[in-house]
């Protein structure tokens, strides 16, 4: 699981944030709604995160974070050329250019990295970071890249791996280097150490980018889109997910009995029946909502395929707001999530707030310099369960609302 993001010098965010969605111990534990950091850990975190805020304050931001490190772990080596950037920026300041942008991003995983199978292992905590620094105004090269893991539930960190910016890495006994130093300087400076050691079937590196494939998102690193062609590919090659398409569906938009592919002129086709009508509608005559879920459906199903992340922007513009609170019980629901994935999305919707826990809200605002902080509802003083927090946000109480007039 994803308990906790730091991020420092990213778009929005000029100085450190630090996202911690660990829960209070005395907090209740309604069923469904938090899930320990890895199975027997004292440590429990919300199994669904919404990030509520004005308009450009910087959720997306949050969500972006989690997104460019899963693509660096995966795809860095593989997508970005010798000379390239990164396909990211820094906060857009004069000053912010010489700082070294940093994000960190802590996890669990099985113990053993090393080991061809990861099933049945013992589970610990574990934190990657990167730090990159600026080249021509984009960051561009690794000044830094280390995973360190906590062995026992509490005490010391021990390391994986370091990388430092002169190319230097060092491994411990779980990310054993023995026959691979001879491609150790192929690392280019703009991609990650692990992404690239995966291509030379080094065992651990190869779990790692398991690892950050499970986050799934709607939030593009490198410019393209989820078309709906992909989508409806996706469908057709997946027809696990097609058919928990077709058991929701009729939840979401109440017109559709179900989604059927069929073979087309020039590949699959999708393919709408609805209640009342005596021919299939193509997707392009669906409405503008549902085709977006059509194409965000997959990410929230793979996660919970595969206990993944599902960081989902925008998801109220494309979902009902009394559909909304059925999509978080999915993550909610023991039978459905039973391996514990989660849910990160932004929101405009403040009437989600009224069925949300205080340890599922995390706001973002913007000060008049245009720096985003990001703060959790259950760090606020004196928040109570029995508050109105739909009220009480609206009202100015919590901040993270636009200042009109």
């Amino acid at each position: 699981m994803l308990y906790r993001v730091e991020i420092e010098n990213f778009y929005s965010i000029r100085d450190r944030q630090d996202v911690d969605l660990r829960v209070a111990a005395n907090a209740p534990g309604e069923e469904g709604l938090f899930a320990p950091v890895y199975p027997g850990a004292k440590d429990r975190v919300p199994k669904a995160l919404v990030i509520f805020g004005s308009n450009g304050s910087g959720k997306s931001t949050v969500l972006r974070a989690i997104a460019f490190l899963g693509w660096f772990v995966q795809e860095s080596f593989l997508r970005l050329s010798p000379d390239s950037p990164q396909p990211c920026e820094h906060f857009h300041s004069k000053e912010a250019e010489d700082v070294p942008t940093r994000l960190a991003m802590h996890f669990s995983a099985p113990l053993d990295l090393s080991v061809t199978n990861l099933e049945n292992l013992r589970h610990c905590r574990y934190v990657y970071e990167v730090v990159l620094k600026s080249v021509g105004g984009r960051p561009k090269t690794v000044i830094s890249e280390s995973l360190k893991y906590w062995p026992n539930e509490r005490g010391k960190s021990l390391r994986v791996f370091e990388r430092t910016e002169d190319g230097t890495v060092s491994g411990g006994k779980t990310f054993a280097l023995g026959g691979y130093r001879s491609v150790i300087n192929k690392v280019r400076p703009n991609a990650s150490l692990i992404s690239m050691l995966a291509q030379f079937d080094h065992v651990p590196s190869l779990h790692l980018r398991r690892i950050a494939g499970t986050i799934f998102t709607n939030i593009f690193i490198e410019n393209h889109d989820f078309n709906e062609d992909a989508v409806v590919n996706f469908y057709a090659r997946n027809p696990t997910v097609l058919e928990a398409l077709n058991r929701d569906i009729e939840k979401i938009d109440l017109g559709i009995r179900t989604v059927r592919i069929e073979k087309g002129p020039t590949g699959p086709i999708a393919q709408f029946e609805h209640n009342g009508l005596s021919s299939t509608l193509p997707i392009q005559l669906e409405s503008h909502g549902t085709r977006q879920i059509i194409k965000i459906f997959p990410l929230m199903a793979q996660a919970l395929n595969t206990g993944g992340v599902a960081v989902v922007d925008e998801l109220d513009l494309a979902v009902h707001p009394l559909v909304l609170p059925e999509i978080i019980r999915w993550f909610h629901d023991p039978h459905r999530n039973k391996l514990n994935a989660q849910l990160w999305m932004s929101c405009q919707n403040a009437s989600l707030l009224e069925v949300l826990q205080k340890e599922e809200v995390l706001f973002c605002e913007k000060d008049s310099a245009g720096r985003t902080s990001v703060y959790g509802l259950q760090s606020i003083q004196d928040v109570r369960r029995s508050d109105n927090y739909y009220k009480k946000y609206l009202g100015g109480v919590y901040g993270a609302v636009p200042q009109l007039g």
